[in-house]
Order: structure tokens, then sequence, then C-alpha cells
């Protein structure tokens, strides 16, 4: 299964091209060896070794040592191609890997213009395994800098030189792949593919990794990336980059919704970064997940940041449950409040003069949950959101995910944890299950694949609020979507629906993240745009939209 046995290694063929860059025309055959590599040091005619050159490497140097690195490369010289590099030790090991694992025998390198130190070429290979054949051509890049220690010019070592998508500890595999491929269905039976959804790639080969044996097909032959796996816990899938035999795909069944999945990829094509999420809140299915860009990280499903005031919809289960506010009770919301040593302060500084609870959370006033963090302990909100509202339990949707989380706190970050800020971390799958629960009045864990089809148990909250209390809860959110911060953006958005934004600071950004969670009726999602700035501005209209779409 994906480890075939190895084949004798083939020799290969550098070529150059005639370019701007003033290459010329060369061309290096066979030959060599682990020796090939220039000497580690320049010892003077006395016999003292000469001063250690500094600064950039010079064009020439940029020229001659990509040269000599893709010639070794190229002939199967592993050992002298690391000769070349500032890590020898892993790129040795990489090189060697490329030829033995990923079995690819027939290797032609092709240097392009060089852009300063950074040298792309052009990668045309022949991958042989067990009589299989097929072409591989790809594009990459190296970076030529100085060594430390040497003076040389050496080949700034990354796995990005063997291929642009591999991450520190992957390497390339060829065999009889692990699992089948699948046909992806959505929840109507319609084909769901990385052509028409682009945003699903990296959702489709996480469920193929994992069900592509339970799906009835047959596994191919495969080049692909073999993810490394840190600790244990894989979180981003292996890729396949070539296909040598197809192999019969099986059948999967999922809980998207083919129309709700455009919808979402096209709402998050408005944001050059942005992670979308829509739940079904009677049962928990995930009815669509895309990110922008569409092959980046899973923002949506993995995504780990401050959700900002998205958070209150939890803080405020807790102060209703705890008698400290109320629908329609007066509750202060001043200028500023200080715990823990920091000063707290509202957008704009704005405050509410004899307001209620009500009218806090739909403006969403910080001040308002802030003066109520001493008469928590530093406990209560992780246990909220835990037996509450499912967050931080080991979610089994399908796919990996990241589910949350709301540590315990003391002092100042245990007030800025009510707002959303402190330790406090979520994605939009997390925020679009805050929602759902809100409106189902109870934790329905997501998820993407129906659990009866490998026996995985879904997490379970300990309890549902009290029903006054969810009343309540579904009243604040009510007010806040139609004539709080998220009214502009549920413009249009009818019948049975609850809303809240969020604006989330962090460190070194100017604008702070865009937050935004809703339902209405049995469809719940939330949005999150990085740099977005306030909430309802940029994460609401792609909420907006799906709501409206799923309606």
């Amino acid at each position: 299964m994906r480890s075939g046995a190895k084949v004798a290694v083939v020799g290969g063929v550098f070529a150059a091209m005639v370019g701007a860059a003033g290459y010329g025309a060369y061309s290096l055959l066979g030959g060599g060896g682990s020796g090939s590599g220039d000497p580690l040091s320049v010892v003077a005619e006395a016999g003292k070794p000469s001063p250690v050159k500094t600064g950039p490497p010079s064009a020439a140097e940029v020229k001659e040592t990509a040269r000599k690195f893709l010639a070794a490369w190229a002939k199967g010289d592993a050992a002298g191609a690391a000769n070349h590099t500032d890590n020898r030790q892993d790129a040795a090991a990489a090189l060697k890997s490329y030829r033995e694992d990923a079995h690819i025998s027939e290797v032609r390198l092709t240097p392009r213009q060089a852009n300063g130190r950074t040298v792309p070429f052009t990668v045309d290979a022949v991958i042989t395994y067990k009589g299989k054949k097929a072409d591989w051509s790809y594009g990459s890049e190296l970076t030529v800098t100085r060594g430390k220690t040497t003076g040389r010019a050496l080949v700034d070592w990354q796995a990005t030189v063997v291929h642009p998508d591999l991450h520190r500890g992957d390497s390339l595999k060829t065999g009889e792949a692990d699992a089948a491929p699948i046909k992806a269905l959505d929840r109507n039976g319609k084909e769901l593919t990385e052509e028409e959804h682009p945003a699903l790639r990296g959702v489709l080969s996480s469920l193929r990794e994992r069900y592509g044996d339970k799906s009835g097909g047959e596994a191919g032959v495969e080049t692909w990336i073999s993810r490394a796996d840190a600790a244990g816990s894989k979180e981003t899938p292996d890729e396949t980059l070539k296909v040598l035999s197809k192999g019969t795909p099986g059948t999967l069944k999922t809980t998207l919704d083919a129309g709700l999945q455009s919808a979402a990829e096209q709402a998050v094509r408005q944001h050059g970064k942005a992670g979308v999420v829509a739940v079904k809140p009677s049962t928990g299915e995930i009815l669509a997940v895309a990110n922008s860009p569409a092959d980046g990280f899973n923002l949506a499903l993995q995504g780990s940041l401050a959700p900002g005031s998205t958070m209150k919809v939890i803080s405020s289960a807790l102060l209703l449950e705890k008698g400290l506010a109320g629908y329609g009770k007066p509750h202060p919301c001043p200028k500023y409040a200080s715990y823990g040593g920091w000063k707290f302060q509202n957008d704009k500084k704005f405050e509410i003069k004899n307001g209620t609870f009500e009218q806090s959370f739909a403006r969403s006033c910080n001040t308002a949950f802030i003066t109520q963090a001493e008469k928590l302990d530093d406990s209560a909100l992780t246990k909220e959101a835990q037996e509450v509202f499912g967050i931080g339990l080991n979610w089994q949707t399908g796919v990996p995910t990241f589910d949350g989380a709301v540590p315990v706190q003391t002092d100042a970050p245990k007030a800025a944890s009510l707002i959303g800020q402190g330790g406090v971390r979520m994605n939009p799958l997390n925020m679009a299950s805050v929602a759902a629960t809100v409106q189902s009045g109870s934790f329905k864990q997501p998820y993407l694949v129906a659990p009866s089809l490998d026996n995985r148990p879904l997490a379970t909250a300990a309890r549902s609020l009290p029903s006054g209390v969810l009343q309540q809860l579904r009243s604040l959110m009510r007010l806040t979507a139609t004539a709080g911060t998220a009214a502009q953006a549920m413009s249009g958005v009818g019948g049975d629906v609850g809303a809240k934004t969020g604006s989330a600071e962090v460190d070194g950004q100017k604008d702070p993240n865009g937050w935004f969670t809703a339902y209405r009726g049995d469809l719940a999602a939330a949005a999150v745009v990085p740099e977005g700035g306030h909430g309802g501005d940029s994460a609401g209209p792609l909420v907006a939209q799906l709501l409206k779409t799923g309606g």
C-alpha cells in the first residue's frame, strides 16, 4: 500500500536553455559523484585559509551554483547536489528519496531567467513503477545564499526546491495508493468535483484519505506528497500529484449541498482571505465550507483565531444563567471598564447611559461584559462553552478540524475572554455551531460524513440551556439582526433570524479580523475575514448571502 519496492535508478539528463539571464548554452551528462562539489574552503598559497567571503552572492556565483546543483540532481548524484546546499544532510536525503521513493528516473532540469538570487527552473521527468510509466512536468525555484562559515555560494535548502507544494518534513512517494479514489456526492446525489468546487480540494483529499477504503473502490498507482505527521495528528491530507493508473473510484455521500457550496465559494471570492461555513442546526450537518484563497489554508475548519464579539453569544448565555444580566433589565455600559490591571473600552468609546442588557448586546458593548468579570469564577466561561456549546470537545466531523478553545484564565485575560479576546480561539465552523445551538436549543456536533459509515462517536454537550435563558438569548440575537450591529448585513434576510457581529484585534495588524455568525430558520452560518475590519461590513455579507441562498 503506497510503499512499493525500490527500482533501479536510470541516469538523467540536465539541459539548459539560452535566455535573457545570460546562462548560455550548456549541458551536462552523467559522470561525477559525491566528490564533484566545490571544496569546503579555499586555501591560500601560504597554506593559510583565505578570508571567508561575505555579502550576497554575485550574479556569476548564483549562475554557477545553480548550474552545479541542478546538474548533480539531474544525473542522480544526491550527495553531490547536496554538497552545493547549506543543509547537506536534509538535501541528500530528499534528493535520494526523490529517486528511490518517488521512483523518478529520467530528469531534465531547465533553468530560466534569474531574479536576483532566485533561479526558477522547470522539471521534466519520467516516473516508473512496476511497468507503469508517466511523464511529469512542473516548475520550481531555488535561491542562492552565502554560507556563513565557508563563504561559499550555496543553495538555500528548502523542501520547496524539490517541489513547490512540499513542506518541511514532507516527501514524494510513488506506489499503490493507500485509498481508492472517491466520487463524492452532495446530500442530493450530485457529484462534487475539484473542477467545479476548487475550494473543496483539501476536503475531498481528506475524505478520500479517510474513507477511500470504505467506499467500495479500487486503488490505483499514484505519485503523491506524503505529509509530515506531526505528533501523530496529520492536519493536512496527502496530496496526489500524478496518476499512473486511475483505479476505480468508490462512492461517498456527504452532507454538503452543491448549491449552497457554490454560493459559499462565490461569497469568499470577494476577499483575498476569508472562510465561511454553513450548518443545519437541527442535525449538525455541514452544508457548505469555503475558503479564500481556494488552495490555501483551511481557515473555515482548522483556523484558530480570536472570535471577537461573536463570543458574546456564549458569554451572554453565561451571564443570563448566573442572573447577572437579563433581557429588559438595566445593565451598565460605560465608556471604560478596568479589570486585572487592563483598561477596556468600547468601539469609538461609546457609552449607553441608563441602558439595558439587550441594548448593550445589540450594540456590542464591551464594558457591559467586562464589568461582570469580578463576579465570575475563573472557570465559568470555559464550562459554559464546553457544557452547553460543545466547544473544545473532540469533534468527529469526518475531516480534520479545530474544535475551538476557551481556556481557564485569570485576571485581565479572563475579562478579555468574555469579549472574544484573551486565549479564546475559534473558526467559522465553531461559530456557525454556536449560532446553530441557539437556534435549535441544543448542541449538535457538526459533521460532513454520516457517523454510521464508520461508527465514530459524535461529541455531545453535557446539558442544554434552560428554556427561559434560551428564549432571551434568541431575542438578543434577533434584536441584533434587525436593529443592531448586524442589521445592515441582514437586511433582506427575513423569517426566524438571529445574528452577532465581531471584530477581533490582533497584534501587528492595522485592521481587526471581521467576524459574523447568524441563523435563519434551520440554517446557520459564520464567516471570518482576516483584517476585514468591522464584522458587519466584511464577514456579514458573506453569511447573509448563504442565508438568502439556503432560505
